[in-house]
């Protein structure tokens, strides 16, 4: 797990499972997290505590994102806003950018909700140092590229195969049950069978983990975890 804290952010969603699981993926992840569940209670923790980014849902009870991102703008200062919503069209994505920084439609990855703060972060703030790559001994991760390295030689992986990898790197040392991965790897509503994080982990090991030291390591009735190789 990331040691450090990247930003400060405001989860901002009517709906309690979505904002528990981004909530607890972010922090996960290396942020402080504030969560609010309308848009009066956004404008009021924004004021208050001055996130570095929000991440807002534009269906919100009392107000739309839209009017909150509004509000968020008239404070001054730089606030920047990432918007979850259920509206694709083009006309929804064009009001969006007006007044916020980035755009991200449900049913969205956490990888991919993670990938654009950061890209936010580094746009608005020039934080150059935030984590583009992600290294657990040979083995490198470009998280905006989608591209991953096994010492220097680049390895080809499945969307699936990619976000279970990133998983298991920002949560270098850190014991992963299927569960959990289950749950961040196939979203938070998938049915399915733990058998299919095992069947994932096997096509990732024959990919990322052919030689010794190994990276992936199974804890029998536990679950998984990814050390460095130093840690063996």
């Amino acid at each position: 797990m990331l040691d450090r804290v990247e930003a400060r952010l405001l989860v901002v969603d009517d709906e309690p499972n979505i904002r528990e699981l981004l909530s607890a993926s972010l922090r996960l992840s290396g942020f402080e997290v504030m969560t609010a569940a309308d848009g009066r209670e956004a404008v009021q923790f924004a004021e208050r505590i001055r996130p570095d980014l929000v991440v807002l849902d534009v269906m919100l009870p009392d107000m739309d994102g839209f009017a909150v991102a509004g509000r968020l703008r008239e404070m001054g200062g730089q606030m920047p806003v990432l918007f979850l919503t259920a509206r694709d069209g083009t006309d929804d994505k064009v009001t969006g950018l007006k007044v916020a920084d980035d755009y991200v439609t449900k049913p969205f990855s956490l990888e991919e909700v993670l990938a654009r703060i950061r890209a936010v972060l580094r746009r608005t703030r020039g934080d150059l140092d935030l984590p583009v790559r992600l290294r657990v001994g040979d083995l490198e991760l470009d998280e905006e590229a989608h591209q991953v390295w096994k010492g220097g030689a680049m390895v080809r992986l499945s969307p699936t195969e990619f976000k279970l990898l990133h998983y298991f790197m920002i949560n270098t040392g850190r014991v992963l049950s299927k569960a959990q991965i289950l749950d961040h790897v196939w979203n938070y509503d998938f049915g399915g069978d733990a058998g299919v994080v095992e069947s994932y982990v096997s096509y990732l090991r024959r990919k990322i983990d052919t030689a010794e030291p190994r990276l992936i390591h199974t804890l029998r009735g536990v679950g998984y975890v990814l050390r460095p190789p130093q840690s063996d």
